[in-house]
């Protein structure tokens, strides 16, 4: 019972400084300007107050508070907009001040540091990046040139409903879309097509489940300021052995292709071959002159957001 006691009045001690600080920040803020907040909770701030529908307890606030509502997810700060108007004064008159997006922790991780595009911070090489994707990755003429593989990869979807159909036989038409969606994509972004050898598709494919599962969970590190340095829900170990087997995947692809680029300009047999979006970025890794250079990070983070932006397409069973 002692020992209880030496450590339950410490921690009231506390939670009290907390709650006090709390408060004079809250009367603080007013003073400052800032929008209308309800009042916050130590440590969790108010997430209290949001639910399992959170544009339900959104409305909620809005509703009681105003269109611009000021609250915090643990000790993050946060802005709720709720009319057009105000969606409009922070996304466009407003632009330049809430482009950069919070930085998640298991996201970042998996992405090197957030080395992507899309979770990197806005500036020089965020531009370089979105000129990259709008001209070379997204433009119209690499868009055209895939559109054989897309052709070939519909024919074959319907060559197999057909075939089927004249078998009187079932077809699971969700989950043949979603696997023609992403033969498509893998042809796209490394030339390969996840039916080719069907065990490493589907390592592939829980791969990719597992990475989406890992990025998109809640890390409290995120939203309690003294969570930060402490691995409380044990993501460091499975963080690392998924980013690991993937960065294996990726550097055995990569040297794949590198060494088809390297034979290939050795025999001057480059022709008109599609580049896949690995080619294009690698164009870029390999080129001195390049306005902005890119590291072999940033190709993989590239690759592993769009990845995860068709996880639900990869990790169909």
């Amino acid at each position: 019972m002692a020992d209880i006691e030496d450590y339950a009045i410490p921690f009231l001690i506390f939670l009290a400084s907390i709650l006090l600080v709390q408060i004079i920040l809250a009367k603080i803020r007013r003073n400052d300007g800032l929008p209308p907040s309800p009042r916050a909770l130590p440590i969790i701030g108010h997430m209290h107050l949001l639910s399992r529908m959170p544009h339900q307890a959104f409305h909620k606030l809005s509703a009681r508070y105003g269109p611009l509502v000021y609250f915090f997810i643990g000790s993050k700060p946060c802005l709720l907009a709720s009319t057009p108007e105000v969606a409009e004064e922070i996304l466009k008159i407003n632009e330049a001040n809430f482009l950069n997006r919070p930085k998640v922790a298991n996201l970042d991780y998996l992405t090197y540091g957030s080395a992507d595009f899309a979770t990197i911070y806005y500036g020089p090489h965020w531009k370089f990046m979105k000129k990259l994707c709008m001209t070379k990755i997204l433009g119209s003429r690499t868009l055209t040139q895939f559109l054989p593989t897309r052709c070939e990869a519909r024919e074959r979807f319907l060559k197999l409903v057909l075939k089927r159909a004249e078998a009187k036989e079932a077809v699971d038409v969700g989950g043949e879309l979603m696997r023609l969606a992403n033969d498509v994509m893998s042809r796209m972004l490394l030339r390969t097509r996840c039916s080719d050898t069907e065990n490493e598709a589907d390592d592939v494919r829980k791969l990719v489940k597992e990475l989406n599962t890992l990025g998109a969970k809640f890390n409290l590190s995120d939203s309690i300021w003294f969570c930060k340095n402490f691995d409380l829900q044990g993501f460091e170990k499975k963080l690392k052995d998924a980013r690991d087997r993937y960065d294996a995947m990726m550097e055995r692809i990569m040297r794949e292709h590198e060494d088809a680029r390297k034979r290939k300009k050795e025999t001057g047999d480059e022709g008109d071959t599609v580049k896949d979006l690995l080619d294009i970025l690698l164009d870029i890794y390999e080129d001195e002159n390049a306005e902005k250079r890119l590291t072999r990070e940033n190709i993989k983070a590239f690759i592993m957001v769009r990845s995860l932006i068709y996880a639900n397409i990869c990790t169909h069973n």
